[in-house]
């Protein structure tokens, strides 16, 4: 591919890519995102080179390994164009029927398709899975179609067209008015409108100024971030272009995450490749603007992810917060004026720009424009990435597109906005999910992280879970997080273990308030937010805990005990060969004990539990019956045919 020295020179290498590709040719696709990577599907993609071989289809078919195609947990998925035809948990041994059925014959193989948990119905083609035909996939959507260490296959699909449209049409006053008409507010957790903060740093004073991208996800269980940088790093730097053309910036910053090495890989070969074809570094396509984007890979602090302490660990030093102002829209990195966006923010500026602001707000709430990606996981069956319009019901989300709670269980909460977010309990089911109804609801949007719950999980417990996460990331720079935090965790660990006192809840409460008014960043003001959701949508949970030393969801340890109903125990001794802590006394045509004192209460006499028997039983808040006397012990097996 030649150096690339004007807009229109790029269009005409566009539609030269394009005039080699018949749309009609058959492509097959394989998602080599990290989680794919998990599931071996580099092993599946040796075994196709192979096979496309040894059929003489390698000049025929084209074979594409993609970023994340969203559906994770039906890894290594495989889709093929342009029949669309989709194969999930994809393994080296199905790869020859793939070829000679699907490639060869146009056949579907049945056994790969998708099977709806709960209705049993197939669908073998991408359009027809209800995880992806009830998305509206316009940022992540790329994902499928492109190679992304290819800027070939980026250019097919329209890349770098804004930048040409800004480059040979708009001012940078013209770019940012567009992107404040089109309310796209930041994607990374605050929800700021992007446009203003651009603005704010265009109109700072300084010859020098900085654009960043925060790649620095750190949500337990969230991922969109990472996978857009690794499925499509182009889309993030173009958007970066342009957010620097706007603001009037030379000099930008990548800070990614040292344990995301794909999404440093693909980041780094599309940084390369851009340089060496006139896409990044001096006179940008002959506009006169001049650019250059260094990677930075931090170590993993979560603190790291709010703006300011990231700057402060860009520059070297510990990555802790600063107060506010000066912004660093005014005074951000080594003084300058510097705007940061995360990735999703920056990948939608293409998408703006291309479509107009007028396009954009057609999607979405009144006051939030666009879609969202959300990583949804946790208690349902489909999981994985989700991009919906903004304003969908969390219904929609986890039932429309996650297929419902595993095994026909109850939906408790879906927990929203990562470790400093809320819980939405079933009576907000039908809430509309945009920034400012999760916030007024006690959560937030947060970078988009989704963690469905069943009627299984404690709600006390899964509050100190995230509060001893955000304890041990607190920096510790100031009292009202690094202690209000840690003191909340102390009173959450004790009312888990039983010990819970009269006043307990009133206390957390008060130290919330402390902690979220007086926290000197978004950690420490969040930090609150999974206790006083919990309290105020399952206060009972408390009360059970504390009153009644009861763990209402047979949860907490300390407050659950494990015995066997000698009315239902046929003595198989299924649970006794399973027990590692030989805490389970009987023997054959013996009614078996769990002995209380030797239980670790790991709950494994009760999985090996035949179902047919369901003698095994979990109780929490009573006493746990006495066991059987020694001489009424002995089975008469007249009912071990049943």
């Amino acid at each position: 591919m030649p150096r690339i020295n004007s807009t229109a020179e790029l269009e005409a290498l566009r539609q030269d890519i394009l005039s080699k590709r018949d749309p009609e040719k058959p492509c097959i696709t394989l998602c080599s995102g990290s989680a794919c990577q998990a599931t071996h599907c580099k092993k599946v993609a040796a075994a196709l080179d192979l096979e496309m071989e040894k059929q003489g289809l390698t000049d025929s078919v084209h074979f594409r390994k993609t970023g994340c195609h969203g559906f994770c947990e039906q890894g290594p998925i495989i889709v093929i164009y342009p029949e669309g035809v989709c194969y999930l948990k994809v393994q080296p041994e199905d790869i020859p029927e793939i070829v000679t059925q699907t490639l060869m014959a146009k056949k579907i193989v049945e056994r790969l398709v998708y099977v709806d948990p709960t209705t049993g119905e197939k669908a073998a083609k991408e359009e027809d899975i209800p995880f992806y035909k009830n998305q509206l996939r316009l940022v992540l959507g790329l994902n499928t179609r492109i190679d992304p260490k290819s800027l070939e296959d980026y250019l097919a699909v329209g890349g770098y067209q804004a930048l040409t449209k800004v480059f040979t049409g708009m001012s940078p006053e013209q770019v940012i008015d567009e992107v404040k008409a089109a309310s796209l507010r930041g994607r990374g957790g605050g929800g700021f409108p992007a446009g203003i903060k651009w603005e704010a740093a265009r109109n700072s004073k300084g010859d020098t100024k900085y654009v960043i991208v925060n790649c620095d996800e750190g949500d337990p269980g969230a991922y969109m971030d990472r996978s857009l940088m690794e499925g499509n790093p182009y889309c993030v730097l173009e958007g970066l272009l342009i957010g620097a053309y706007a603001i009037g910036a030379h000099e930008g910053y990548v800070y990614v995450r040292q344990e995301y090495p794909l999404a440093v890989e693909n980041l780094m070969a599309a940084i390369k490749t851009a340089e060496e074809f006139g896409l990044l570094g001096k006179n940008i396509l002959g506009s006169g603007f001049d650019f250059d984007i260094k990677v930075h890979k931090g170590a993993g602090a979560f603190v790291c992810g709010e703006e300011t302490a990231l700057i402060m660990s860009l520059e070297g030093k510990v990555g802790e917060p600063k107060s506010r102002p000066p912004y660093p829209a005014v005074r951000g990195l080594w003084g300058k004026p510097t705007n940061i966006n995360n990735v999703e923010t920056w990948a939608n500026i293409p998408l703006v720009i291309n479509k107009g602001a007028a396009a954009f707000t057609s999607i979405g709430t009144e006051g939030s424009k666009g879609t969202k990606i959300f990583s949804l996981v946790g208690k349902v069956n489909n999981t994985g990435l989700v991009e919906v319009p903004m304003g969908v019901t969390l219904r929609d989300i986890v039932y429309k597109i996650g297929g419902g709670i595993p095994g026909g269980k109850k939906y408790k909460a879906v927990q929203t906005g990562g470790p400093a977010g809320g819980c939405m309990p079933e009576s907000l089911l039908d809430m509309e999910v945009d920034f400012d109804q999760l916030t007024r609801a006690g959560s937030m949007m947060g970078s988009g992280g989704m963690i469905v719950l069943d009627e299984e999980t404690c709600m006390v417990d899964f509050a100190r879970y995230f509060l001893g996460f955000l304890a041990d990331e607190s920096c510790g720079k100031c009292v009202p997080c690094r202690e209000g935090v840690k003191q909340m965790l102390t009173i959450l660990t004790r009312i888990t273990k039983g010990k819970g006192r009269k006043g307990d809840i009133e206390l957390l409460e008060e130290l919330a308030e402390v902690a979220s008014s007086a926290a000197l960043c978004a950690l420490g003001k969040g930090a609150p937010n999974p206790v006083l959701s919990t309290i105020r949508h399952f206060r009972d949970e408390y009360e059970a805990h504390i009153n009644e030393g009861k763990c209402p969801a047979l949860s907490c340890k300390e407050l659950i005990a494990y015995y066997i109903d000698p009315d239902k125990c046929q003595a198989c001794t299924s649970c006794a060969r399973k027990c590692p802590a030989e805490a389970i006394d009987g023997g054959k045509n013996l009614i078996h004990v769990v002995i209380q004192d030797k239980c670790t209460k790991c709950g494994s006499c009760l999985e090996a539990c035949p179902a047919r028997f369901g003698a095994v039983r979990k109780i929490s808040g009573e006493p746990v019956p006495a066991p059987v006397p020694q001489e009424s012990r002995t089975i008469v097996r007249k009912s071990a045919k049943s």
